[in-house]
């Protein structure tokens, strides 16, 4: 068993009237399991019957979802734990403090040691293709296996190789929906940007960018995610005439926040033209 990885070549040049091709990275996802199937399966394997192993199924379902409500870091058996979180912007006073600084909620799966040790011992397969969509070389695993810490943000947190979660995961205290950007001591102090637009669309549909006073925003369409040196200078509302995902981060004096994504999918196209990160 390996990962399966597409590196494609693309335009990723910002300049007008210039080109730059680099092969950018992307995991190959071949479909998504159904419930039942999954429910079948673990009967299989446990000799449970499976009407019995359907009903344990929705009842952990349901106790897992009212504990994280709670406030709860829930175990799942076998995989990891889940929780809730908030994404937040900060303020200086007080009395500013409302829920409308809430960006976004967030549920945040923190894997077991054992499924990260099954991630990293897991070999990766690169298949390239060049920017005609012909395949060019096939490439085998040689990276060092790190696997990420959740916690750390879309921009590429710490490397996780050693045992146990995150400090804020494994204490089981409540988050009782505090304001939190990342939940992280690692992550950073400024507030990620926020993306607005209307997907699925028609024909077009215009992009705004908004991130905390004082920062400059940096975004990219093309699947790479930008930073502090590497990206597009957002001015004005995009403008989208196909699927895209459009990622961006926010900076000031130097420092850039975790990366905002949000996918925009034209109707009738089969999706964004830039992939999440692996």
């Amino acid at each position: 068993m390996s990962i399966n990885v597409k590196a494609m070549e693309r335009d990723i040049s910002f300049q007008k009237d210039q080109t730059k091709y680099a092969y950018v990275m992307t995991t190959t996802l071949y479909n998504t399991l159904k419930a039942d199937k999954v429910i079948k399966e673990a009967a299989l394997r446990s000799g449970v019957n499976q009407g019995v192993m359907q009903a344990c199924w929705d009842a952990a379902g349901e106790v897992i979802k009212a504990w994280a409500t709670e406030g709860h870091n829930v175990p799942i058996p076998g995989l990891g734990s889940m929780r809730f979180s908030v994404r937040a912007r900060s303020v200086e006073d007080v009395n500013d403090v409302k829920t409308s600084l809430i960006k976004t909620r967030r549920v945040i799966f923190t894997p077991s040691q054992e499924v990260k040790n099954e991630l990293a011992a897991t070999s990766i397969s690169i298949t390239c293709f060049d920017r005609n969509g012909q395949l060019v070389k096939r490439v085998l695993s040689s990276d060092t296996g790190d696997v990420e810490d959740p916690e750390g943000g879309d921009n590429g947190g710490s490397p996780s190789t050693g045992s146990g979660t995150s400090g804020s995961e494994n204490n089981g205290s409540q988050n009782n929906g505090s304001s939190s950007s990342s939940g992280s001591s690692g992550s950073s102090s400024v507030a990620a940007p926020t993306i607005s637009g209307t997907t699925p669309f028609d024909d077009s549909t215009q992009v705004t960018i908004s991130g905390p006073a004082g920062a400059t925003i940096k975004y990219t369409t093309n699947g790479v995610a930008p930073t502090a040196t590497y990206g597009n200078d957002y001015e004005e509302p995009i403008t989208l005439n196909a699927s895209a995902t459009v990622k961006a981060v926010a900076i000031i004096d130097g420092v850039a926040s975790e990366v905002a994504t949000k996918a925009f999918v034209k109707n009738g196209s089969q999706g964004g033209s830039g992939e999440e990160g692996m």
